[in-house]
């Protein structure tokens, strides 16, 4: 087969993209986390609430300072290399880290979106999940405890459960948004146009999921891939239009907080009904007053009717004609290099999984 000299450049900045800066980042941070491994044993015993705590804690610390520190070195060893490419205005580290940044005037505007996300983005696909699968959540509870990270789980006492729960998925949520949205999503997009950039991130975040179909066979990780596809779009798209990453990082942690109080809930014996009236309405009606407040006295309608509208047009941009194509056949080529490249992405990151 003979690639046009569009073909070859779409591969060429993809697998640029996944040479020079996925590969090196996963390596580099697969050695770092080595640490957390040898290290935890020393103060907390395998099996125990302190041990999944300080897990996840320090994995997420490693990799929130190590990632834009290997953005850092690796810009500075393969610069000649990515210039043929990309030409930057700052380096890859000062834009991985500009994203956290919150100041006087936006702060507040990024926690409401943060949890404007959560009520309309998360909570209702979790929730519809187990309602009308219940399945799910016994296999999720299954999946979940089977690991020994997670024995804050079986604790008996709920308050012990829930400052645990926070610390956990506060520090999964940090972990999952840095690699997925943080530096895939947001260097992706220096290197391609938005779309790919979103797909390719969020094929690996949905990949992620599904990848619990090798701990027990069921065909619910399938589910889970849909689902977790479809909201990292959503939050990839949020990102790249804002470049803001605490509104994603704040939705994110709260839903696993409900998850795992729900999963707690049914394992010590409380029925989904009884968490569904206790925890899911109340806070089904909190996002209906939220978002009736935002939509009164915080933004006009017609700037949020706009901001969607937007998203959507971005999105189908991914099926035309980028500039750097000139037929239909050059449009397929894209998606299934990105399909592949998202597909080695989730392989590789298999060297950093939690």
């Amino acid at each position: 087969m003979v690639f046009s000299q569009q073909k070859k450049r779409i591969a060429k900045v993809r697998f640029t993209f996944f040479l020079y800066e996925i590969a090196l980042v996963f390596i580099f941070l697969f050695i770092l986390l080595i640490i957390p491994i040898f290290l935890i044993p020393l103060i907390a015993e395998e099996g125990t609430t302190l041990y999944g705590v300080l897990f996840y804690l320090i994995r997420a610390i490693i990799i929130f300072f190590g990632i834009p520190l290997i953005l850092y070195l690796t810009n500075l060893i393969f610069e000649s290399q990515k210039k043929i490419i990309l030409d930057e205005d700052i380096s890859p580290a000062t834009g991985h880290l500009k994203m956290y940044k919150m100041t006087r005037k936006n702060y507040k505007y990024q926690i409401i979106y943060g949890f404007l996300i959560f009520f309309w983005v998360f909570l209702p696909l979790d929730f519809l999940t187990y309602f009308f699968i219940p399945e799910t959540l016994t296999y999720q509870a299954i999946v979940f405890i089977f690991k020994t990270t997670n024995f804050y789980l079986l604790e008996d006492s709920y308050l012990i459960f829930l400052i645990a729960a926070i610390i956990i998925q506060f520090s999964v949520a940090l972990t999952e948004e840095t690699v997925t949205r943080g530096f895939f999503a947001k260097r992706g997009n220096e290197y391609f146009f938005t779309m790919s950039a979103v797909m390719i991130s969020s094929l690996y975040f949905g990949l992620g999921h599904l990848a619990y179909l090798f701990e027990f066979t069921a065909w619910y990780p399938f589910l889970w891939f849909v689902e977790a596809f479809f909201i990292g779009i959503i939050l990839a798209l949020f990102v790249l239009r804002k470049k803001w990453i605490l509104p994603v990082i704040i939705a994110h942690a709260l839903n696993n907080i409900i998850s795992a109080n729900t999963i707690w809930s049914i394992v010590h014996g409380i029925t989904f009904q009884t968490v569904t009236m206790f925890v899911y309405f109340p806070l089904f009606l909190l996002g209906s007053i939220l978002a009736i407040i935002c939509l009164a006295f915080v933004w006009d309608f017609s700037s949020f009717k706009k901001g969607f509208s937007n998203g959507f047009s971005t999105f189908k941009t991914y099926f035309r004609k980028d500039i750097e194509e000139d037929t239909t056949g050059d449009i397929i080529f894209r998606v299934f290099i990105d399909i592949l490249v998202g597909t080695l992405i989730f392989l590789l990151g298999l060297l950093i999984a939690i």
